[in-house]
């Protein structure tokens, strides 16, 4: 007959692997790091559709909110700043997707949420892209169509 001690120490095993069984089913299996669909985001990108309303260019306003030389001059603009380069690890998102999508997002009010399927940008990205894309706008345009009176940047400096 096994001693008290040899079955205590018995128990004690069993509860303890009964324990770890639990906490290996409780492990949520961890979420993809990039969905497969926004990788192919040159399939299923509202860039293709920017490209077909070209031939229609009350239908490419009415979606741009501006006709498409407007739009290729303040392409040339900002390019310059918001340019990135790839990476080993990715494909860089290019400055004609930065600018359409805030051009949208601009024009709709839409939430990151949203935008991410008709752009195929994730709302972590478009919460990069989007302010940086409106401070390359205000730093290009500011200084042609945004004068500022000599009084008003006397009495508040900058």
């Amino acid at each position: 007959m096994p001693s008290k001690r040899k079955v205590e120490l018995a128990v004690l095993a069993l509860c303890l692997n009964k324990l770890n069984v639990k906490k290996k089913k409780k492990k949520k299996r961890r979420a993809e790091w990039v969905k497969k669909w926004l990788l192919d985001r040159d399939k299923h990108t509202h860039i293709n559709l920017l490209s077909e309303l070209r031939t229609y260019p009350s239908d490419f306003h009415n979606y741009m909110r501006m006709d498409d030389e407007t739009y290729h001059t303040l392409l040339e603009m900002v390019t310059p700043l918001i340019e990135k380069q790839d990476t080993k690890m990715r494909r860089s998102i290019n400055p004609h997707e930065r600018l359409t999508a805030t051009l949208r997002y601009l024009a709709t009010g839409r939430t990151y949420e949203d935008l991410k399927f008709t752009t195929c940008i994730s709302p972590q990205a478009l919460s990069k892209i989007i302010p940086e894309t409106c401070r390359a706008i205000y730093q290009v345009l500011a200084p042609q169509y945004l004068k500022v009176s000599c009084v008003f940047l006397h009495t508040n400096p900058i």
